[in-house]
């Protein structure tokens, strides 16, 4: 899945959240079905732990196959945007909200 890599190729919080770019109508067949997985998850936003969890994928290599496929513009990546260290407490508040659904 990730090539023997164990860190994406771009910084990617455990927070931030992703979108799928593609349309529900787009063939993914033709990718990986862990890519299949995420992009499907995505047509909902999630963080990036909420989807390792939902797939049951260790957090590392969800990290790197999420950056893979944002690099590949089949998902997009919002990361989150921390003013002098401090998160953002609506972010926190969705990502707590996540994870109770799970």
């Amino acid at each position: 899945m990730t090539g023997g890599r164990t860190a994406p190729r771009t910084s990617l919080a455990l927070e931030a959240l992703v979108s799928s770019s593609t349309s529900v109508h787009h063939d993914l067949s033709s990718l990986p079905p862990e890519k299949q997985a995420i992009s499907t998850l995505c047509r909902q936003v999630r963080s990036v732990a909420e989807i390792a969890a939902l797939l049951r994928m260790p957090l590392g290599v969800a990290r790197v196959v999420i950056a893979d496929m944002a690099g590949e513009g089949l998902i997009q990546v919002h990361q989150p945007q921390l003013d002098t260290g401090k998160p953002d407490l609506n972010l926190l508040e969705r990502v707590l909200s996540g994870l109770r659904r799970l």
